[in-house]
């Protein structure tokens, strides 16, 4: 599977379905704050490196590949859950990535400047993720 943008599928997205993704990214997001509140900023820290829209866009991946299906007059596929399986790999490397980028941050931040770290555990942080997706790839 090659990586690409498709701008179309924004056209085919409802506006309900932004809402949805805002409202549990808001949430997922909001949830972590307690979480840093109660139990202090590095264990609430490590629940940053969640993809707080994955839920959504899982469910979102599904409903389309199966209406499209539909659509084509194709009663049953498991297409749907293939294609959220996809996503939830990927975002599962990118959680992985970004809990190195946090890693980096909490080490090194202290004693550095804030600006400069954050622009090489940015660099880091997309460096690992393409290349665990290389790897990915390379072992399927």
């Amino acid at each position: 599977m090659r990586i690409r943008v498709n701008l179309a599928s924004l056209k085919r997205t409802q506006w309900h379905e932004y809402v949805t993704r805002f409202l549990l990214g808001g949430a997922f997001t909001a949830i972590t704050g307690l979480i840093a509140h109660f139990f202090g900023p590095v264990v609430g820290g490590l629940f940053l490196a969640f993809p707080a829209i994955f839920p959504s866009s899982a469910t979102l991946i599904d409903k389309h590949q199966r209406d499209k299906k539909r659509r084509a007059g194709i009663a049953r596929t498991i297409r749907g859950r293939l294609a959220a399986a996809i996503e939830a790999r990927g975002a599962t490397l990118g959680a992985l990535a970004l809990t190195a980028f946090a890693l980096l941050v909490w080490k090194l931040l202290p004693s550095s400047n804030a600006a400069g770290i954050l622009a090489a555990a940015f660099t880091f942080w997309l460096l690992l993720a393409v290349l665990l997706w290389r790897v990915r790839k390379l072992h399927i």
